[in-house]
C-alpha cells in the first residue's frame, strides 16, 4: 500500500469517523457535546480560511451571521411549522442576502478601518436580535423543534454528531474545491496585492465579495445547525465574544489552512472548557480565570508560530508510514485542448495612442503632456532617471491609475480612465517593477492567473468541481507559457523558492498567458545575469516576430540599445526626446538628464568642446 492515503481514503476515512466516534462506547456524552459545539465552531472557521487566510479581511463580524443562520431557521419553524430541513436553503439565504447588504459598504474600506467597521455591525447587529419583537427580545425564540431523518428525531448527542461533522466534512469539501478554482485564486491572488491581481483581469470587489458571502454562508450553516441543536437560540452566542473566538480559531490552528481550522477549533473549544472547570479548582477562587490564561496561551503561540500550529502538525503527520502529506500538484494533462489564441493587429498599425497625458498629484506633476505612440510589433523603450514618471506612466496606460487629463487609445478603443480588469479584457499584460507574485501558490498556478479572463467558470461550478475540464485548458496554457520562458522545470516549485531573476521570468510568463496584444515590463532585466539577460532578449524579440507589441522600462542601457525599436526619454515627467536608441544617444538633451557624457569628452580639457 502506498504510504500516503489517497484523498478518496482519506474521504471515506472522514466519513466513517463521523458516522461511527460517538458511538464508541467510552466516550461519555459530556465530550460528544463538546465534539458538537466544536464542530459547529469549526464550519465557521473554515469560511475564516476563505476570508481572512486567503483574502485577507479581518472580520469580527461573523457571529452575526451564525446569528441570521439560527433565528432564520427558529422563526420559520416555531411560527410557521416548516420542517427545519426546508428552513436551510432559508438559513443560508439569510447569510448570503446579510452579508451582501454589510460587504457593499464594509468592503469598500481596507486595513483597520474595515475591521473597526465589522465591530460596528457586529455590535449593532447584536442589540437588534435583543430588541425586536420578530427574534423575541433578549429571552429568543425557545421550542425549535429538532431534525428528523425518517423514524429518527435526532434529539441525542450521538446522532447530532454525525450530522454536524458531515457538515463540517461538506463544508472543508467545497472550501477546498473552491480555493483550487478559477474563483479561488482570484480570491488568493489578492494576497499578491489587489494592483496586481486587477492588472491580470481579477475583479478584486467581486473577489473579495465572493469571499465575504462564502465565509457568512458557512456561518449561517454553523447557525443552523445550532439552533437545531441547541433548541432555543438567544443573542447571547452571537456578539461580538463570540466573533472573536472564532477569529482565534482560524489564526491559532493556521488561518490559511482547511485543516487548521479544524485544530484551532478542537484546541480553543477544548482547552478553554477545560480551564473553566481548573483553574477555580486550582485557585480555590470562583471566576474567569481561562480568559486570562487562555489569552497568555494565545500570545505565546503567535510568538512561536505566526503561521499558526497546523504547518507543524502536518510536518509531523507527513513522517509517519500512511501520513498526510500536501497533495502533490499534477502534471496539466497533454490531451487539454488549447485556449483560444487573440488575433494580432497587421504589422506596423497603431497599437497605443497617448497623447497630451498628464498626471498630477497635488501641486507635483509626475507626468507632464506625455505623448508618444507603439505600432504592432514594435518594441518601444521608455527610459529616464529615477523619479522621471515611467512606472506613473505604466499605471496610467494599465487602469491601475486615473489621469488627470489627456488621452489614451488601445486599438482604437479609448482606455484613458477605465479601471484595469476592462483595460486586461483588451489584451493589455504587465509585469511590475518590484516583483508581485501569491506566495502561497505554486510557479504554475501564479502563471494561471494570467490566464483568468480566459476561463468563464463561476464560484458554484469550482465548489462542485464541473469545472475540471476548464481547470486542465488554464493549466496547460500555463505550463505552455512556462515552457516558452524556460522555466517549465520549476512549474511545480513554490513561487518564494525562485530566485529574484526566475520571479520576474515568471512574472513574464504570467503576463503572456493573458495573451496579451501589448505587454508592458517594468525593468525585466534587474536582478538577471549577463546569460539570462541574452535569453530574454532573444525571448522578447521572438514575440515582436509574433506580432506581440512591447513596452519596456529598464535601466540597463546595453539591454535597451540592443533591443528597442524606439526609445520615448522621460525626465521629471516630461518628455525630452523619442527616437531610435542611435539618434538618443547622442542627443545632447537625454545625455545631460540621463545617460551621462561619453569618458572620451567627460574627460576633455575645459574649452576643448
Amino acid at each position: 500500500m502506498s504510504r500516503r492515503l489517497s484523498r478518496p481514503l482519506w474521504a471515506l476515512a472522514t466519513v466513517a469517523a463521523c458516522l461511527l466516534v460517538p458511538w464508541l462506547p467510552f466516550l461519555p456524552p459530556y465530550w460528544i457535546t463538546l465534539g458538537n459545539y466544536v464542530g459547529i465552531a469549526a464550519i465557521v472557521a473554515i469560511g475564516l480560511v476563505v476570508l481572512t487566510g486567503e483574502a485577507g479581511i479581518t472580520s469580527f463580524g461573523q457571529a452575526s451571521f451564525v446569528g441570521f443562520g439560527a433565528y432564520a431557521t427558529a422563526i420559520l419553524t416555531t411560527r410557521w411549522d416548516i420542517s427545519p430541513w426546508l428552513t436551510l436553503p432559508a438559513s443560508l439565504a439569510a447569510a448570503a442576502v446579510a452579508a451582501l447588504a454589510l460587504g457593499a459598504v464594509t468592503l469598500r474600506l481596507s486595513g483597520h478601518y474595515l475591521a473597526v467597521c465589522t465591530i460596528a455591525w457586529s455590535t449593532s447587529l447584536f442589540y437588534v436580535f435583543g430588541n425586536l419583537e420578530i427574534f423575541g427580545h433578549n429571552d429568543g425564540i425557545t421550542a425549535i423543534p429538532p431534525l428528523v431523518l425518517g423514524p429518527w428525531r435526532l434529539v441525542d448527542t450521538q446522532s447530532y454528531f454525525s450530522v454536524v461533522w458531515l457538515g463540517v466534512a461538506l463544508a472543508a469539501w467545497l472550501t477546498s474545491n473552491l480555493l483550487a478554482s478559477r474563483s479561488g485564486r482570484a480570491i488568493r491572488a489578492l494576497h499578491g496585492g489587489a494592483v496586481a491581481a486587477a492588472s491580470f483581469g481579477v475583479d478584486t470587489m467581486h473577489a473579495r465579495m465572493l469571499a465575504f458571502v462564502h465565509a457568512a454562508v458557512l456561518a449561517g450553516f454553523a447557525g443552523w445547525l445550532y439552533a437545531h441543536f441547541q433548541r432555543a437560540v438567544n443573542p447571547t452566542p452571537f456578539g461580538i465574544n463570540a466573533s472573536i473566538e472564532y477569529l482565534l480559531m482560524a489564526v491559532v490552528g493556521g488561518a490559511a489552512h482547511i485543516p487548521g481550522a479544524l485544530l484551532g477549533a478542537l484546541l480553543v473549544g477544548v482547552v478553554n472548557d477545560e480551564l473553566q472547570d481548573l483553574l477555580p479548582r486550582l485557585l480555590g477562587a470562583p471566576g474567569n480565570f481561562e480568559t486570562i490564561v487562555f489569552g497568555a496561551l494565545l500570545i505565546g503561540v503567535l510568538q512561536v508560530s505566526p503561521d499558526g500550529l497546523w504547518p507543524h502538525v502536518r510536518r509531523l503527520l507527513s513522517h509517519l508510514p500512511g501520513g498526510l502529506a500536501r497533495p502533490a500538484q499534477a502534471e496539466p494533462s497533454a490531451t487539454a485542448e488549447p485556449l483560444p489564441r487573440r488575433e494580432m493587429p497587421p504589422a506596423d498599425s497603431p497599437v497605443l495612442t497617448v497623447r497630451g497625458l498628464w498626471r498630477r498629484f497635488g501641486g507635483l506633476v509626475a507626468v507632464g503632456d506625455l505623448g508618444f505612440s507603439v505600432r504592432a510589433a514594435e518594441i518601444v523603450g521608455l527610459i529616464g532617471p529615477n523619479g522621471a514618471g515611467k512606472t506613473t506612466t505604466f499605471n496610467l496606460l494599465t487602469g491601475v491609475d486615473r489621469p488627470t487629463s489627456g488621452e489614451v487609445e488601445f486599438l482604437g478603443h479609448p482606455i484613458a480612465g477605465r479601471p484595469a480588469p476592462a483595460v486586461a479584457r483588451l489584451g493589455v499584460a504587465r509585469t511590475f517593477q518590484h516583483v508581485r507574485l501569491v506566495r502561497t501558490m505554486s510557479v504554475l498556478e501564479n502563471v494561471a492567473l494570467g490566464a483568468h479572463l480566459r476561463g468563464h467558470a463561476g464560484p458554484l461550478a469550482g465548489m462542485l468541481r464541473l469545472d475540471r475540464t476548464e481547470e486542465a485548458r488554464l493549466f496547460a496554457e500555463a505550463w505552455r507559457q512556462l515552457e516558452r520562458v524556460g522555466l517549465a522545470g520549476q512549474a511545480l516549485r513554490p513561487a518564494t523558492a525562485l530566485p529574484l531573476g526566475q520571479q520576474r521570468i515568471m512574472e513574464i510568463a504570467r503576463a503572456l498567458a493573458l495573451d496579451p496584444v501589448l505587454l508592458l515590463l517594468d525593468e525585466p532585466a534587474a536582478g538577471l545575469r549577463a546569460g539570462e539577460k541574452a535569453t530574454l532578449a532573444a525571448l522578447l524579440r521572438r514575440l515582436r516576430e509574433e506580432g506581440v507589441s512591447i513596452l519596456l522600462v529598464e535601466h540597463d542601457m546595453e539591454f535597451v540599445m540592443g533591443l528597442t525599436d524606439t526609445l520615448v526619454v522621460m525626465d521629471f515627467g516630461v518628455k525630452i526626446a523619442e527616437g531610435t536608441p542611435a539618434a538618443v544617444r547622442h542627443n545632447q538633451a537625454v545625455i545631460e538628464a540621463y545617460l551621462g557624457a561619453p569618458d572620451d569628452e567627460a574627460d576633455a580639457p575645459a574649452g576643448a568642446a
